[in-house]
């Protein structure tokens, strides 16, 4: 902020959301005119991986110096399929597509064109997405294709777990 002109702590509520909102729009143009909604303020303690798992406790990365969690036996690498596989050590597994089913919980994995992992999202129980954006904010989004772009790329695999406490739908 300019040093004559308030601070965002001085700012009301509904001006610094209305900031937030540009600054997200300006890197997800997708969600311009979208009803979105800002779940969480900026958390930098965990990462989008971290939030697609359930764990809001931790940041998610296979980083080689081991600074980060990732699932033990899970290679530290940067590609699609260790992603997976971390996902799998939770309990996910393969499924076709993102449609809405009943029971289950589904997380979508983002890659760029080069398949470099990118982002992942989590389908809450209503059908709609979760997203933490880097070590911002959470969101909530009515469909993945609202984060597709330069900074995400789009979802490249699907994968599914049983919803805890809730009875599956007939496949």
């Amino acid at each position: 902020c300019r040093p004559d002109g308030p601070g965002l702590a001085a700012m009301g509520r509904k001006e610094r959301n209305s900031l937030v909102n540009q600054a997200i729009e300006s890197l997800f143009p997708r969600l311009r005119g979208i009803q979105y909604e800002i779940t969480s303020p900026a958390q930098p303690d965990y990462n989008c991986i971290a939030w697609a798992a359930g764990d809001d406790s931790r940041w998610w990365e296979p980083d080689t110096f081991e600074l980060y969690f990732w699932p033990e036996a899970v290679p530290r690498r940067y590609t699609l399929q260790a992603y997976a596989e971390a996902f799998r050590r939770e309990g996910f597994e393969l499924c076709e597509n993102a449609t809405f089913e009943a029971g289950w919980e589904k997380v979508a994995i983002y890659t760029k064109e080069d398949d470099s992992p990118t982002h992942a999202a989590r389908q809450l129980a209503d059908g709609d997405w979760t997203s933490k954006l880097g070590n911002q904010e959470d969101i909530r989004h009515a469909d993945l294709d609202h984060l597709n772009g330069e900074h995400y790329g789009k979802p490249a695999i699907m994968l599914r777990r049983q919803r805890h406490g809730e009875a599956l739908s007939s496949d």
